[in-house]
């Protein structure tokens, strides 16, 4: 896949750089559940598709609708939320693997 700055890298490095982001979105879950902190991880998680979307030079659609529902995680932090939060995740998910499937 050609990237920004004219870069070539082999879409394996790419699936397996998603497959890696997508079992450390999955681990947020049982990270709250445990009520240790979720929110570090959720940053760096953020940061890195934030950066990848400067990289990609399309699918900018994906890539918008998973920052946004990573962001709004943030706002889900009560207890009673939880289920939205769980919810969240798996809708993040879907996100990530709709991306793969363009790789």
């Amino acid at each position: 896949m050609i990237l920004k700055y004219n870069t070539y890298i082999e879409n394996k490095a790419i699936k397996i750089n998603l497959r890696r982001l997508t079992n450390q979105i999955y681990k947020l879950l049982p990270t709250r559940e445990e009520a240790a902190d979720w929110q570090k991880p959720l940053s760096t998680i953020v940061e890195e598709f934030a950066g990848m979307n400067e990289l990609f030079l399309d699918h900018h659609d994906v890539l918008f609708s998973l920052l946004c529902k990573l962001e709004g995680l943030f706002t889900l932090s009560k207890d009673e939320e939880f289920m939205l939060f769980r919810r969240t995740i798996f809708e993040i998910l879907g996100l990530v693997n709709e991306l793969e499937q363009y790789v």
